[in-house]
This record gives C-alpha cells, sequence and structure tokens, in this order.
C-alpha cells in the first residue's frame, strides 16, 4: 500500500511541477534597455 501512496503523490508531484514550468516560460522576459541621454547631439 505505501509504494502505491508514494507513487501517487510522487506523479501529483510532477503534474503540478510540469504546470509550473510551463507557466513560468511562457512569462515575458524583462528586458532593460540602456538609457539614452537627454541631448540627442551628445
Amino acid at each position: 500500500m505505501a509504494d502505491g501512496y508514494l507513487e501517487k503523490h510522487q506523479q501529483d508531484y510532477e503534474i503540478r511541477k510540469e504546470n509550473y514550468l510551463r507557466k513560468k516560460k511562457h512569462l515575458p522576459k524583462l528586458v532593460k534597455r540602456p538609457t539614452r541621454p537627454d541631448d540627442e547631439a551628445l
């Protein structure tokens, strides 16, 4: 019985982990853009 219990929880964990990683990959990446000086003649 213990083996089936552990296997079930391991499968549930893997599913939750996969969903978490899938959501994490789809988040927009923050891109740091270089700031331009106010005077573009420089």
